[in-house]
């Protein structure tokens, strides 16, 4: 029996449609945004409405409202030399300039594939070359000739997606390129955080230091009364070693009090981008102010533009485009090129009376067999389980990080206010000592002691309302989110994720 050529062509291509459906049976699912996170709220139990007030400095209560912080939260605390740090340091922090230009590199190396992956390339060539020919080698007669021949072309290639792994490829540079956005906006928003913490920490070590140092000389005081008394015999030599021995020990501790000022104003040049030799600005804990109110989102809103989770989202969606890559290697691929140019035995004919010489290439291939694919598209698909794993870490601890700092912000408002009253009890047992001095019934030694006890807690009322200024550096830090991708991570947070899996 006869097989026409017809039948074979008809034959070759059912054979070619079956091997490509039989290679498109397993595809990867579509991208599904991962879930917003279904709680109402951030800490177990009723978050208090309000935060306990305290007499005195940085004692107001704080409201917290429904809401979302700001981009520029840090000028809440009301300090006009913080907000200048923080502006010269988002301009000249070497860390924010890394960030910059780790995201400019992402956007150039997308920009780069997708020029050169979705548009043809074009190519000039030029070419030059000296040959030596025998008639011999071709069975005829004469003498070696040698000759020179120059050529100018002009060549077109171009890909066919059929399987779509250039756009997944695409899909995972641009990801990529949106994790180093979200990083951006986080690290802005942990600089702020470190040079407001560090200037907090700097006026509580210097407001201290004060304490410390008053502390001090009432102690020497102490220690001469002492004195006088072991001459006049009203008091035993023990007694004034152990007051030697207090004070001197209170001494000791004001280098280390100065060595941590000073390494908190070194942090501070460091973050805004100067040596320590330039200064700051001597911060003391007057030039802040607690804000009357903390805004505070439900977490679903805010988990829609939290920098850390946005990045860890954006890491998912490389990974699946990673794994689309790795499934459209197993579809046939198709290449075309061609070119246009001439060839002389001269440059001056090149460009005219030349011979044209040109073609056109057609590759078509279909992987039938590579032992390497399937665990290509199972290390894909661990990383794509990796990353959900990891945005699932990322937004616990998200949740969490809000969550101490709520409870930050509502307890140490509680030991404000109980500090406050410890210092209102050391100044009237102070006045009473006083009184008892002025009418005799009281040494000089018990009116010391007195006042050793009011600057201690004056001390430890100092520590609890720089903590109070920290926990809301904290807190909004916390809560802060990155404007720029806020839409971009609206429209894609819409439904549940799920473990993608091969369908067969």
């Amino acid at each position: 029996m006869t097989i026409s050529p017809h039948s074979n062509v008809r034959a070759a291509l059912v054979q070619a449609a079956i091997a490509w459906l039989l290679a498109g049976c397993a595809a990867v699912p579509p991208y599904q945004p991962p879930r917003i996170p279904e709680v109402t709220g951030f800490t177990a139990g009723a978050t208090p409405t309000a935060t306990t007030r305290a007499d005195g400095p940085l004692g107001n209560a704080q409201q917290v409202v429904d809401g979302t912080v700001g981009a520029q939260w840090w000028r809440a605390l009301r300090s006009p030399a913080l907000d200048a740090l923080v502006e010269d340091a988002l301009r000249a922090s070497p860390t924010l300039a890394a960030a910059r230009a780790a995201l400019a590199q992402s956007r150039e190396l997308h920009a780069a594939q997708a020029g050169s992956t979705q548009l043809p390339q074009v190519d000039l060539g030029l070419g030059a070359q000296r040959q030596q020919i025998s008639p011999a080698a071709q069975g005829l007669p004469g003498d070696t000739r040698e000759f020179s021949l120059y050529s100018a072309s002009v060549g077109v290639r171009y890909r066919f997606d059929f399987g779509g792994g250039i756009d997944s490829g695409l899909q995972a540079l641009g990801a990529r390129a949106d994790i180093r956005q979200h990083e951006l906006a986080a690290a802005r928003h942990a600089l702020a955080a470190n040079l407001a913490t560090a200037a907090i920490t700097r006026a509580r070590l210097s407001a201290q230091i004060d304490a410390q140092t008053a502390i001090l000389r009432a102690q020497e005081e102490l220690v001469r009364l002492a004195e006088v008394r072991t001459r006049l015999g009203q008091a035993a030599p023990d007694e004034v070693s152990a007051l030697t021995a207090q004070a001197e020990l209170t001494r000791a501790g004001l280098p280390q009090m100065h060595r941590q000022m000073q390494q908190a104003e070194h942090l501070l040049a460091v973050l805004a981008g100067r040596p320590p030799a330039q200064g700051v600005p001597a911060f003391t804990l007057a030039e802040f102010s607690l804000p009357d109110r903390l805004p505070v989102s439900v977490p679903s809103e805010w988990a829609r533009r939290r920098p850390d989770i946005l990045a860890a989202e954006a890491g998912l969606r490389a990974a699946h485009a990673e794994l689309g890559v790795t499934f459209a290697r197993q579809y046939p691929q198709l290449n075309l090129s061609a070119s246009l140019g001439s060839q002389a035995l001269t440059t001056s004919a090149l460009f005219g009376g030349a011979a044209a010489v040109w073609n056109v290439v057609g590759q078509l291939s279909q992987p039938l067999f590579n032992a390497g694919l399937p665990a290509e598209r199972r290390a894909a698909q661990a990383a794509l389980e990796v990353a959900t794993a990891s945005y699932q870490r990322v937004v616990l601890d998200a949740l969490r990080n809000v969550a101490d700092a709520l409870r930050a912000v509502e307890h140490d408002a509680q030991a404000l206010a109980a500090l406050a009253r410890s210092v209102q009890a050391a100044e009237a047992q102070h006045r009473v000592a006083q009184r008892q001095y002025r009418a005799g019934a009281a040494s000089p030694v018990q009116l010391l002691v007195a006042d050793q006890f009011l600057l201690q807690a004056r001390s430890g009322l100092v520590a609890a309302q720089a903590q109070r200024l920290v926990d809301t550096v904290a807190l909004s830090a916390a809560l802060a989110g990155d404007p720029v991708a806020h839409g971009q991570a609206d429209a894609q947070a819409t439904v549940s994720l799920r473990v993608l899996e091969v369908q067969p």
